[in-house]
């Protein structure tokens, strides 16, 4: 007989496999804890809006990047507004309806100023934003900067330095030099100025008298009258799909490029969205020489290492040299300058600028408003070019 085959176990055996089952279960238990974070935090990330979202699926897998970029279905981290306050954005990859609940379209409903039920009335809270220096707030002469990326202070101070190498001539008003679109044209603001404001309501037009391309007409013309020569492109890029706006507003900016060779300046004109809650939204106030004038945020973007802008410093110049013009002539139009990893399609030129000019809770007066006090500052700022 065999007595290797027929040994019976002893207790060491058992003790032995029952070692090797419990180093299994352990083994087990920290890969899918491991898989369920990696799973949690790039969905949290892509939540987020973060590029590291884009560096995970990158190395999980090449090509899905590329794919999912032909089909229009990334959401680019550049596609999330940001403000210098938490705010919530109520975008849907369709543009939302521009119909109220009378039946009545946005600008139809505007002009009669149409009673809101008081059910569906928010409170539009008046505010006006000059935080001193500290933290991620660096002072630039009279302007302020939020910086949100990995320079610290004295690096920006230093480049900022140097001062922008931008120039317009102001006697060739034929001679276009600057560029003014919209990627989100159909961003509108409340038709009066009454402390409340719909819950029902979408803030977006495609009527060109009530929307962006509005305000845009506005600085075009006051930098036509001091001879600087400029296009004003009112495509509704946001309709009548939201997502992939900035795509296709990189198309028109590309265009305009290519076709006038002495454009310097690409200002995209935007609103901004600061919503505390359902029913309560912010509008940013300055008071100018006596008159509301809704105040003004540069969004300057910054290089992580994949958005292809190698001289973001020079937007950032620009930008602090934009916002010091502003705050000089009219002391508190001008937010901090965001400087932030955004693209934002500044990667087609030094020149191009991301402007906020109001919120959801300003009316369109008020931004046409300080549309004409940015468009003189331009002016101010090149004059002795």
């Amino acid at each position: 007989m065999d007595k290797k085959k027929w040994r019976c176990f002893s207790p060491r055996d058992i003790f032995k496999d029952l070692r090797k089952t419990l180093s299994f279960i352990t083994r087990a238990a920290v890969a899918a804890v491991g898989c369920a974070a990696f799973i949690y935090g790039t969905f949290y990330l892509a939540k987020e809006g973060s590029p590291v979202f884009y560096y995970v699926i990158a190395f999980a897998s090449p090509g899905t990047v590329a794919e999912m970029w032909q089909n229009e279905e990334l959401i680019e981290p550049d596609e999330i507004l940001s403000t210098e306050e938490e705010s919530v954005k109520k975008d849907t990859e369709e543009a939302p309806p521009n119909e109220h609940e009378d039946g009545k379209t946005a600008p139809e409903a505007e002009k009669e100023l149409y009673e809101v039920p008081e059910e569906r009335r928010g409170t539009v809270k008046e505010v006006f934003y000059n935080p001193g220096e500290g933290g991620a707030y660096i002072a630039y002469e009279n302007a302020m900067i939020k910086n949100c990326t990995k320079y610290g202070k004295d690096k920006i101070l230093s480049v900022l330095k140097t001062k922008t190498d931008i120039s317009l001539s102001t006697d060739s008003p034929e001679t276009p030099q600057v560029l003014i679109y919209h990627t989100h044209a159909t961003e509108g603001y409340e038709p009066a100025d009454r402390g409340y404001f719909d819950t029902a309501g979408t803030w977006r037009s495609t009527d060109l008298s009530e929307n962006m391309a509005s305000v845009g007409d506005v600085i075009c013309a006051v930098l036509k009258e001091n001879g600087i020569g400029v296009i004003h492109d009112t495509t509704l890029h946001d309709d009548p799909g939201y997502k992939g706006s900035y795509q296709r507003s990189a198309v028109t900016v590309k265009k305009h490029l290519k076709e006038n060779t002495g454009i310097k300046i690409c200002l995209d004109i935007h609103r901004d969205a600061i919503e505390p809650s359902e029913t309560e939204i912010i509008k940013p106030t300055a008071v100018i020489d006596g008159k509301k004038a809704a105040q003004i945020m540069i969004i300057s973007g910054c290089d992580d290492g994949s958005m292809n802008m190698p001289d973001f410093f020079e937007n950032l110049r620009f930008a602090a040299a934009l916002a010091n013009e502003m705050q000089t002539l009219y002391p508190g139009l001008c937010r901090p300058v965001l400087f932030d990893y955004r693209k934002y399609n500044m990667d087609l030129s030094t020149g191009l600028l991301l402007i906020e000019i109001g919120s959801t809770g300003n009316t369109l007066e008020e931004a046409q408003y300080s549309a004409e006090l940015l468009a003189n500052a331009i002016v101010s700022l090149f004059a002795g070019e």
